[in-house]
């Protein structure tokens, strides 16, 4: 916890070294000096370094900025709260003698009373609101008690337990984080903030960075400096709130990804693999020497067998945190009571699929629009037990000829760019006359000029393929354009399937509830190859590129990628529909804008510009004659791999939605336990009762927007 502790443990030769950094010790008063050198040589010793809030995590980062393979150790940990604890506070409880007899309104703090509090600014409000009462509980440390400012309307009741505090939280009308702005508060990220949101309570804060990063910009707390500032957020606080159960539902869906149990479940995760780590190597070392011995006496000794003999074993190693892995994740450890660890190359879970808010409160998905539909009630009625569904039917817009119309093209579409009055019957003699035959259909450019002509090819189709794929569509599958249908009739929607919606609360979410099982583990910055010989398994379920896995055996598989530009608007809309493509203008290929997607109502709006690459992360397989034959000697090298399972777009080759990798991972499933895919999940199906349909999947008929970045109920 302090790098002080290395003068006294240098001796000994741990499994692990783990450098728990919760705050930067050596900007505190009476810090030793001694301490920057003692760090130092801590961070060189530290198997891993877990910093307690994102500007002590970058601050750590950059003091190892010169050593990669130290970087690599560093992981971000902010402050979790034990949200069932402080919630407790929501209720009315018993009051504290200390706390009873002091008058309404109550403004309260928690902590340590040390040089970071603002002393002034406790002074200055209390004397600006003398009607106001400030309760302060905690130890005064390194500071004179002479210090205290003293008025009659603030309270020093002194330290307290931790099971007491909801009881004191509940007593008052605002929390603050008074905290001065000085270098002890440069990098902290105060526990009290999410402890204070749980207990339902208002807060009001200094501007350090960790609080205004999430908690302000999500509109969580609020955010002020200097005593008028203060005073006014105060005020503003203590007014009723009419909004107050949608604000606390934000609360409450932010700290659902909080808690402490989680923290510890990663930590936990991270060290495992660091004691495996060590283990390896001080095995791998042990092993040579046994060897030589081995040769001198005949004697047999196994290291590696003994070490993988006292150390827990998954059943299964999943790579991968998208709808495949994360799909098969639960179904291994839900439904057939498998240990399994899942592991992700990113940040995150969810995959390409992950949605987050932004620093405007906005939900957004970073990889690109996800727009979820699908034909397939097992698969619906198997993800409706992970998430509530908004209704969502998806409508496109192209920009061709300084126009927006509707794309797949349809009756409107014609009528509209040419300035005509067509009728179903005349659009489709109009489609056969300009039709050009192609027998057999090979080419993505055959799909469209055989249903639809020259003319609307090259307006619609033919530049934003060479956009999208970085090839001409007479070079490309005839899969890709076939994908986008020709109608004769007005029907806008981009997709027909029986059910379209979207996840109420977000990917992100739906994806936590998948995941939130005892028998998964989840390790998120983590490359295959760093687990591989060191953590014990039984089977690999694989999702990722499959030449990937197998080192480009047979060179290459070709894959678009996609870089992508947000923006947050000031207005509360940029475009008429959630999408609109540019086929013929611009580097980009489409604008979306989320807010149609989610129904979030917001001032301002997000969008987010596509522009397709070679280089980057692997998104699309490129369907072409040539790289199917690659794939299939990748597919035979698979398909002849013990123990090992590939499943997903990238470890198939294949332009899946997400409704079929679903499809693929519970059939995959349904495999490995040797039952039908529906049987596999039937006890997963949800009943609706009271709509005379048995079995119905959870589709919500009508639901309010959602309200700022809150999920509507």
């Amino acid at each position: 916890y302090t790098p002080m502790a290395i003068e006294y443990t240098r001796h000994l030769e741990p499994l692990a070294v783990v450098y728990d950094c919760m705050d930067e010790l050596s900007a505190f008063k009476l810090a030793p000096p001694e301490l920057i050198k003692r760090e130092a040589e801590l961070l060189k010793r530290a198997d891993l370094i877990f910093t307690g809030g994102h500007s002590l995590y970058q601050a750590k980062r950059r003091q190892v900025e010169g050593a990669p393979e130290l970087k690599s150790r560093v992981y971000e940990f902010p402050s979790s709260v034990d949200v069932p604890h402080f919630a407790q506070a929501r209720q009315p409880l018993p009051e504290p003698a200390d706390q009873a007899k002091i008058p309404h309104p109550r403004l309260g703090f928690f902590g340590v009373v040390d040089e970071r509090m603002d002393l002034a600014l406790v002074r200055g409000v209390a004397e600006a609101r003398p009607d106001w009462h400030l309760v302060i509980l905690g130890p005064v440390v390194k500071i004179d008690e002479s210090e205290l400012p003293r008025l009659p309307n603030i309270h020093y009741l002194g330290g307290k337990q931790y099971k007491d505090l909801p009881a004191y939280l509940a007593g008052w009308a605002v929390a603050l984080l008074p905290f001065a702005k000085n270098e002890s508060t440069r990098f902290i990220s105060p526990t009290k903030t999410p402890e204070y949101l749980a207990g339902g309570k208002p807060v009001v804060s200094t501007s350090i960075r960790d609080v205004v990063q999430p908690y302000g910009k999500q509109g969580l707390v609020r955010i002020a400096d200097g005593v008028l500032e203060f005073v006014k957020a105060i005020e503003a606080s203590l007014k009723p709130n009419p909004q107050r159960a949608k604000w606390l539902k934000r609360v409450d869906n932010f700290l659902s990804k909080n808690s402490w149990d989680r923290t510890w479940e990663e930590m936990s995760g991270l060290i495992q693999i660091a004691v495996g780590r060590r283990r390896a190597a001080v095995s791998s070392a042990k092993l040579k020497v046994l060897k030589k011995k081995q040769v001198e006496t005949g004697v047999s000794y196994n290291v590696l067998s003994s070490f993988r003999k006292n150390t827990s074993t998954f059943d299964y190693l999943i790579v991968g945190a998208g709808f495949a892995g994360s799909v098969i994740a639960e179904r291994l450890a839900a439904g057939a009571g498998k240990r399994v660890l899942l592991i992700d190359k990113r940040n995150h879970i969810g995959g390409n699929a992950y949605d987050h808010y932004n620093e405007h409160g906005i939900l957004v998905h970073k990889y690109g629009p996800h727009i979820f539909h699908t034909n397939s009630r097992e698969v619906f009625d198997y993800l409706s037990r992970f998430t509530q569904w908004r209704l969502y039917e998806h409508r496109v817009l192209a920009h061709v000829d300084n126009q927006l119309l509707p794309i797949p093209i349809n009756l409107d579409t014609i009528n509209k760019l040419y300035g005509w009055n067509l009728t179903s019957e005349e659009l489709e003699k109009f489609f056969a006359s300009v039709a050009e035959p192609r027998v057999p259909v090979r080419t993505s450019e055959d799909v469209v000029v055989s249903k639809v002509g020259r003319e609307l090819y090259e307006k619609f189709f033919r530049n934003y393929t060479r956009k999208q794929w970085g090839i001409d569509p007479s070079q490309l599958d005839a899969a890709v354009t076939a994908r986008v249908p020709t109608r004769t009739n007005r029907d806008d929607r981009y997709f027909t399937d029986t059910y379209q919606a979207m996840p109420l609360h977000g990917y992100t979410w739906m994806f936590e509830q998948m995941l939130n099982h005892p028998n998964i583990k989840v390790m998120l910055n983590t490359d295959y190859r760093e687990v591989v010989g060191v953590i014990p398994y039984r089977e690999v379920i694989y999702t990722g590129p499959v030449d990937e896995y197998f080192d480009y055996r047979y060179g290459k598989l070709p894959y678009r990628s996609l870089e992508f530009k947000h923006e947050t608007l000031d207005r509360e809309w940029h475009q008429r529909v959630a999408v609109v493509n540019y086929p013929n203008e611009h580097d980009y290929t489409r604008i979306t804008e989320f807010k149609h997607l989610t129904g979030q109502v917001h001032p301002k709006t997000s969008i987010v510009y596509e522009f397709p690459h070679d280089e980057g992360d692997p998104y699309y397989p490129v369907p072409r004659p040539e790289n199917t034959r690659i794939y299939q000697q990748y597919k035979a090298l698979a398909e002849a791999t013990p123990n090992v399972h590939f499943v997903g777009r990238l470890a198939t080759y294949k332009y899946y939605n997400m409704d079929q990798v679903v499809a693929q991972a519970l059939t995959l499933y349904s495999k490995i336990i040797g039952k039908r895919r529906v049987e596999a999940i039937r006890p997963l199906a949800r009943e609706v009762k009271g709509n005379g349909h048995a079995r119905e999947p959870l589709v919500l008929p009508s639901l309010e927007p959602k309200i700022g970045n809150t999920p509507a109920v």
